[in-house]
């Protein structure tokens, strides 16, 4: 990883997608500070496509493609993706199973659910679970006391061994059924909705993230940037972003928007 400020300054004024995970990436102790919030309008202002790429439920992601200035967002590490048209006030649903499949996925995960919370002591379902559509969220730190490593290896165990997808986040581990995770629907949605082919416009795609669930989008993106918090799991991490920030968290989303703001800006000049 090389640090943020040698990102060759050329290279950032091409870039025209922002792709950034959301805990921790974009919030910072469990919020969603102001300061990110305005940097992401600022991107969308100065003309760049911003999508959240998360872990996060369902639900919230419908709230985030309707009224965060973004356009677009990938939920559950990929089962589906939301784009909001306000112009015509209508919601795009892209999932990459269809309703029946994921009802007999959530079946099976109900009862991953007991196994876990029988078997892992302080173990808890993840607080936005009633809003999730395809996955299993276990909870190991954001509500309830941080388990330890053994913990979590032991729910990434238990959902593997029953055939299940496990991705573990800064918050929660998610387990799902499906040969699926961020970066295939990432793909999809950039053919889709933007009629862009991924491994064509590398140079125009900056990938942000903190977490071991980013690994398909940092081993991917020639261009992926970790927020320095990123350094708390390098250790466990076989892909790693190609460039990190000097700050943590929200502060290290805000460093970054602000270093491509200022590379186009002088390009305009």
């Amino acid at each position: 990883m090389q640090p943020l400020s040698d990102f060759p300054k050329d290279t950032l004024k091409n870039i025209r997608f922002i792709l950034t995970d959301i805990d921790d990436t974009l919030t910072e102790n469990g919020r969603l500070p102001a300061k990110s919030y305005q940097a992401l309008e600022r991107l969308k202002q100065a003309g760049l496509k911003v999508i959240p790429i998360t872990g996060r439920p369902a639900g919230w992601c419908d709230q985030i493609a309707r009224l965060w200035p973004v356009d677009g967002v990938v939920g559950e590490n990929g089962a589906f993706y939301f784009i909001y048209n306000s112009t015509l006030r209508k919601m795009r649903q892209r999932y990459w199973k269809n309703e029946n499949e994921r009802a007999a996925d959530r079946k099976e995960l109900e009862q991953l659910r007991k196994i876990i919370l029988d078997e892992v002591e302080g173990s808890s379902v993840a607080s936005d679970q009633a809003f999730r559509e395809a996955d299993l969220a276990i909870d190991f730190c954001e509500d309830i006391p941080a388990l330890s490593q053994s913990a979590i290896d032991k729910i990434v165990n238990i959902f593997e061994q029953a055939g299940a997808i496990a991705k573990v986040s800064s918050i929660h581990v998610n387990g799902w059924f499906g040969n699926y995770d961020k970066l295939s629907m990432t793909r999809i949605l950039f053919a889709e909705c933007f009629q862009t082919d991924m491994d064509l416009a590398q140079d125009q795609i900056v990938f942000c993230g903190d977490s071991p669930n980013d690994e398909p989008m940092f081993g991917f993106f020639e261009n992926s940037v970790g927020v320095a918090n990123v350094l708390d799991f390098v250790d466990t991490m076989e892909q790693q972003p190609c460039w990190i920030t000097k700050n943590r968290t929200a502060s290290g989303f805000v460093e970054l928007s602000e270093v491509i703001l200022n590379a186009r800006s002088a390009t305009s000049i």
